[in-house]
């Protein structure tokens, strides 16, 4: 079983940008899909972002022109560029694999 590491999460105001990153124990470029979703004080769980091994995407609505998802297959890691950041994306950041591996998370707060 994989093991996945978040990193570069933090305090940003509105408006910033917060690259974030997934260290993955394996080889990425076996995996079919890795994807990120994430958790905010008090709601469910939710998807932001996926990426096929074949580079297709899939955005949630409120990530679509503000949030990129891509993969570096050399290091094994797949980040996630956040860019306009508001209030409301203030969460836990989670990275997922397409056999259901979850990291820890890392914690993005956005001040308003």
């Amino acid at each position: 079983q994989v093991q996945l590491v978040e990193s570069g999460g933090g305090l940003v105001q509105a408006g910033g940008s917060l690259r974030l990153s997934c260290a993955v124990s394996g080889s990425i470029s076996r995996i079919p899909v890795m994807s990120w979703d994430r958790q905010a004080p008090g709601k469910q769980r939710e998807f932001v972002a996926a990426l096929s091994i074949g580079g297709n995407t899939n955005y949630a609505d409120f990530a679509k022109g503000r949030f990129t998802i891509t993969r570096d297959n050399a290091k094994n890691t797949v980040y996630l560029q956040m860019n306009s950041l508001k209030p409301e994306d203030t969460a836990v950041y989670y990275c997922k694999d397409s056999s259901g591996s979850w990291g820890q998370g890392t914690q993005v707060t956005v001040s308003s």
